[in-house]
């Protein structure tokens, strides 16, 4: 796991920490039932507050992307997990958002919109 600290990003340090693991966890690079260093190791790793990789622990197991067992450790959860489902959904619909509004802008109609989307689904 590879998580780097930026003190000139606009994002919160524990943010940061959970924006990158939350985006390793997505794309594969941290396979699942992979187990995270703990709070304290990964705090003492990058210099920071134990409090702060608690917090982005935290809020990732909120969200569905790991679990804390007791006496085991942080664990990386399923991708089949329904919170992770739901994130890639949100990504979905974001990137839907931008398409629709560069086509309103280029004037392309919805039959014209949903037909590159059937085609870009086959490929």
């Amino acid at each position: 796991m590879k998580v780097i600290i930026s003190n000139k990003s606009d994002l919160p340090i524990y943010e940061q920490i959970k924006v990158q693991i939350k985006e390793q966890i997505m794309s594969g690079e941290i396979a699942e039932n992979t187990f995270l260093p703990s709070i304290r190791q990964l705090a003492k790793d990058l210099g920071i507050s134990v409090i702060t990789t608690a917090r982005a622990y935290s809020d990732l197991e909120a969200e569905g992307f790991i679990a804390t067992i007791q006496g085991k450790g942080t664990m990386v959860l399923s991708k089949d997990n329904d919170m992770i489902k739901e994130q890639y959904l949100k990504r979905i619909e974001e990137a839907f958002i931008t398409a629709i509004d560069y086509a309103k802008l280029a004037d392309i109609s919805e039959e014209e919109l949903i037909l590159i989307l059937k085609t870009l689904i086959k490929e």
